[in-house]
C-alpha cells in the first residue's frame, strides 16, 4: 500500500473535482445557450404568386422535407399526382439546404414536367422516357409563427424570384388514402 500516499490521493481528488466542475459548467452553458432549431413539418403545399416564365402554367407543388437539425433534404412533386409519381420524383427532384436564423434555404434541381403543368400525355411521356431536363431551383422561406409561410423561388433561366406561399399539409393524408382502398 505504498502507492496510496497523501500526495497521490490529493492529486486524484483535485483532478476528479475539476472534471466534475468542468462538466457542470459545460452542461449549464449548453442548457441555457444551445437551442435546437424549430422542427419543420414534413409536407408543404406550394402556391405561387405567378406562373414561371419557362411554363405556360405552373403546377401546384408539394414540397417534402426531411430535417436533421439545421440540415434539410427535400423534393418537389405535383400536388395532383402525389401518390403516382412520388417515388420517381424523389430520385429526379433533389433539394438540399439549411435552416439558419429562421430562414429556410433549399437549392437543387427539378424536372420541368414537375414544375410546369404539362398535359397528362406529355407528362407520362417524360416520365416513361425519364426526361432528365432538370432545372436548377432555389427556394427561400422565412419561418414565422403563422401556419402559412411566405417566401420566394428562383428558377434558373428567369430573371426574378417568384413569391410563394407554403401551406402545411397533413402528414397522415397519404396513409389515410392508402388505407381506404
Amino acid at each position: 500500500m505504498h502507492h496510496l500516499n497523501l500526495k497521490s490521493l490529493t492529486f486524484y481528488g483535485v483532478a476528479i473535482t475539476l472534471v466534475l466542475l468542468l462538466f457542470k459548467v459545460v452542461t449549464a452553458y449548453g442548457e441555457s445557450s444551445l437551442k435546437a432549431p424549430p422542427a419543420m413539418k414534413s409536407r408543404y403545399g406550394l402556391v405561387f404568386n405567378e406562373n414561371f416564365p419557362i411554363c405556360d402554367k405552373s403546377n401546384i407543388l408539394v414540397l417534402n422535407l426531411q430535417q436533421s437539425g439545421i440540415y434539410l433534404n427535400g423534393f418537389l412533386l405535383p400536388a395532383s399526382s402525389y401518390t403516382k409519381t412520388s417515388k420517381l420524383s424523389e430520385t429526379t427532384s433533389s433539394l438540399t439546404g439549411r435552416l439558419e436564423n429562421r430562414q429556410l434555404s433549399l437549392s437543387g434541381k427539378a424536372p420541368k414536367y414537375i414544375l410546369c403543368n404539362l398535359p397528362t400525355s406529355q407528362t407520362q411521356a417524360n416520365i416513361s422516357q425519364k426526361d432528365n431536363s432538370s432545372i436548377p431551383v432555389k427556394i427561400q422561406i422565412q419561418l414565422t409563427d403563422k401556419e402559412d409561410l411566405r417566401g420566394e423561388i428562383n428558377v434558373s433561366g428567369t430573371s426574378k424570384a417568384i413569391g410563394l406561399t407554403a401551406i402545411p399539409q397533413k402528414e397522415n393524408e397519404q396513409s389515410e388514402q392508402s388505407n381506404s382502398h
